[in-house]
């Protein structure tokens, strides 16, 4: 299984062979109970991210080595994530849909950590060699129970964060000459538009199948398990594309003020 796999090749290489299986329709949805935390290898060392230092130096091949390091570190989670939610709530009274969109989900995942982990290896860097934070399974952990809070807090929170920053970093990478490293970032973005909108899509149905408002559950999620604060700027057109609503993060009141 793909969460018990520790060696990052291996996960890639399990969850390309899960995917195929399940698109040959040679794969049943079945009741399983996922490890509480996903194997991982003995390096990186994993820190709290508030000891994480800023990314900002893209002019140096180590600033870079750096910046590619951390994204393949959230993909690598990214692809546990994609396989947890399928396994945490394989239980749940869930039409085949949710999970064909999360099996695409993770697959696309697995393909964004091999192209960044061979880009990572291209500047002369290695998988594990800096340190990392564990943010994103952190968010996994406090969301286990609850179907809604764990779409809120990854594709609509986590996710989201990631349109919003990446078109910076996809120009300052072009600034700097690695045109290869931007390019890479800008296939990456435009997958991640299509899983926020796999969130968005499923956060909806099912807060109108429960009978609940989507902003305001959102909003009452976000309060309840995110720690931190949705911080602006938002990329509205890539939040826009992926179905995500402002009035989600956004709230109405004297000029505009964010959700907090």
């Amino acid at each position: 299984m793909v969460l018990s796999a520790s060696d990052p090749r291996h996960k890639v290489s399990l969850s390309r062979e899960i995917v195929a299986l399940w698109r040959r329709g040679g794969m049943p949805v079945g009741v399983a109970t996922p490890p509480a935390r996903p194997a991982r290898p003995e390096r990186p060392l994993l820190s709290p991210p508030r000891d994480m230092k800023k990314r900002r130096n893209f002019g140096s091949v180590a600033g870079r080595i750096a910046l590619i390091h951390a994204l393949a570190h959230i993909e690598l989670n990214a692809i546990d994530l994609g396989w947890d939610i399928i396994a945490k709530f394989s239980g749940a009274d869930l039409p085949i849909r949710f999970f064909d969109d999360w099996v695409g989900v993770a697959a696309e995942e697995a393909e964004h950590f091999a192209l960044l982990n061979a880009r990572l290896l291209a500047l002369g860097g290695e998988y594990g060699a800096l340190p990392a934070h564990d943010g994103l399974w952190e968010a996994a952990a406090v969301t286990a129970y609850d179907l809604l809070a764990r779409l809120a807090i990854v594709p609509l929170v986590l996710e989201a964060r990631g349109l919003d920053v990446t078109p910076e970093m996809v120009r300052r990478l072009e600034r700097a000459g690695d045109h290869d490293s931007a390019a890479l970032l800008e296939r990456i973005y435009a997958d991640e538009i299509g899983h926020v909108a796999v969130g968005a899509r499923w956060f909806d149905r099912l807060c109108r199948q429960y009978g609940l408002d989507p902003p305001a559950t959102f909003r009452d999620r976000v309060r309840r398990y995110f720690t931190s604060t949705l911080k602006p700027p938002f990329n509205r057109a890539a939040r826009d594309a992926a179905g995500l609503p402002p009035d989600y993060y956004e709230v109405a009141g004297e000029g505009t003020r964010y959700l907090s």
